[in-house]
């Protein structure tokens, strides 16, 4: 296991390596330039080479990765063009909105995902499978940001149960928290609960075709043991896939939804730093990004084996 795992995280290293030479080069090709976006009408041509300077952007740009790299290489990804703060404390102040609505929309999803896909399997080819289904496909097909835009119409305008926009810390109120959270995580995890039900049925179908739920069933087991202890039980490592990947997709594609309910995320980051250019802070919130998918996707291994002890890692 642990040989493995440090296989794994030795390859990580490449990826990671991989992947920042890609950001950095391709947002340099993006048109337009941080100094002339920070200057706007006080551009000048001493303030701009000032400027350049000072950032090192007159280097050549194999110089300017190197220098980068070795920074971020102890956890310093440099300080933003723009706000002249750290893309550490940025990012810093950023996660926690981020995950927060990362992790209540999966739970949603798996919450309302995983019992829907398993009643889809049990109840196959009926009524209940098919409406169950469609439900599924409609929530794959409506945009998240539309999804955000009827919640907030329904529940904010005419209802006025939830806040429009914004994000209060857990910290400082609990349930202030949560009326802000549970909209957005909704426009989120609607979609998230369409692919996992849908997964969950294809996995539940296969395993309640299997010898040993026959053998259980003939043995006279009460049908819920029989579908939950046997049935899911053995269909829920391409599940465990699924909700690990919908994750790592969670983390870095939250970003329209941060920004249709002014969650102060990393995803808000990530467009700020776009718009202006800034191209440490860009650099800082892809790698994070990175990052992250890289572990979940090694946690999401490492579940394999907690759920099938068969599963061996060499």
């Amino acid at each position: 296991m642990i040989r493995y795992i440090t296989n794994r995280l030795l390859s990580a290293v490449g990826v990671i390596i991989l992947v920042s030479i890609l950001v950095f080069t391709i947002i340099r090709l993006i048109p337009g330039d941080p100094i002339s976006i920070l200057l706007g009408d006080n551009l000048t041509e001493d303030a701009r080479v000032r400027l350049v300077e000072k950032w090192g952007l007159d280097q050549p740009v194999f110089i300017q990765y190197l220098r980068w790299a070795g920074r971020m290489a102890v956890g310093d990804f440099g300080a933003s063009i723009r706000t002249q703060d750290s893309v550490s404390s940025l990012l810093l102040d950023r996660i926690p909105a981020t995950l927060s609505l990362a992790v209540i929309s999966l739970a949603i999803a798996v919450l309302i995902g995983i019992p829907a896909g398993v009643i889809a399997a049990y109840r196959a080819n009926t009524l209940t499978d098919g409406v169950a289904m469609l439900t599924a496909l409609l929530g794959l097909c409506i945009p998240s940001f539309w999804l955000s835009l009827l919640l907030i119409l329904l529940f904010s305008i005419k209802l006025h149960w939830l806040p429009v926009s914004g994000y209060v810390s857990p910290f400082t109120s609990i349930s202030e928290w949560f009326s802000h959270i549970i909209m957005p995580s909704l426009a989120l995890g609607a979609g998230l609960a369409a692919s996992i039900s849908r997964m969950t049925r294809s996995a539940m179908l296969d395993a309640l075709n299997q010898d040993y739920v026959r053998t259980a069933r003939a043995k006279g087991l009460d049908e819920r043991v029989t579908l939950f202890a046997h049935a899911l039980k053995n269909a829920l490592l391409p599940i465990i896939t699924v909700v690990g990947l919908q994750l790592g997709f969670l983390l870095g594609g939250a970003v329209v939804v941060e920004e249709v309910f002014a969650i102060p995320g990393i995803g808000r980051l990530l467009i700020f730093g776009i718009s202006n250019r800034d191209y440490p802070l860009i650099q800082g919130v892809v790698m994070v990004f990175a990052v992250s998918f890289i572990l979940i996707n090694l946690m999401v291994d490492m579940l394999y084996s907690v759920f099938d002890p068969r599963i061996r890692y060499r």
